[in-house]
């Protein structure tokens, strides 16, 4: 049975998510939606919540993993909520869960979670433009070891048709 490709979307919370960035995530969540595939997301605000209500609204399967061990601290466009209870550790399960992901803005939580991807040699996708880690790491690796270059897109169409092109490749 063929596995429907898992992308992550990834970027500032409620606290640093502009209505332009939020825009943005919304557009991404929708094109996954739109390609078939699932969106996973840390399941909280921001950019979580926009790219979760673009993939709920085209009707796809959004996974929110959450830090808390309370669903209802969850965004309500999350399909599938789990819960960890483990803190901001759940950002490895969120960055392990991914066949890749896309970055928009985000400070060091998004930087803890590309770090983790980062050691697996995921493929990430950062909007440029979008500000934040992603706009300072796009088109660089995150070290020196150059295990992966965090590849640039010019918008979040382009960064989840090139994660889903990059998930397919890998089956």
């Amino acid at each position: 049975m063929d596995r429907k490709p898992q992308i992550l979307v990834i970027g500032y919370n409620e606290n640093a998510c502009t209505p332009q960035l939020y825009e943005l995530a919304y557009r991404a969540g929708k094109r996954v939606a739109e390609k078939d595939a699932i969106l996973i997301t840390g399941g909280l605000g921001g950019v979580m919540e926009a790219a979760s209500k673009g993939c709920s609204d085209a009707g796809g399967i959004c996974v929110g993993i959450i830090p808390f061990d309370d669903r209802s601290k969850a965004n309500q466009y999350n399909s599938i909520v789990i819960c960890t209870g483990i803190g901001y550790a759940r950002n490895f399960a969120t960055a392990y869960s991914a066949d890749a992901i896309v970055v928009l803005g985000g400070g060091a939580g998004t930087l803890s979670e590309m770090a983790a991807a980062y050691l697996k040699a995921t493929v990430m996708i950062a909007v440029e433009r979008s500000g934040g880690v992603a706009q300072q790491y796009a088109g660089k690796p995150l070290d020196e070891r150059n295990l992966a270059i965090v590849q640039a897109a010019k918008d979040p169409e382009e960064a989840v048709d090139r994660a889903i092109a990059t998930a397919l490749s890998r089956d």
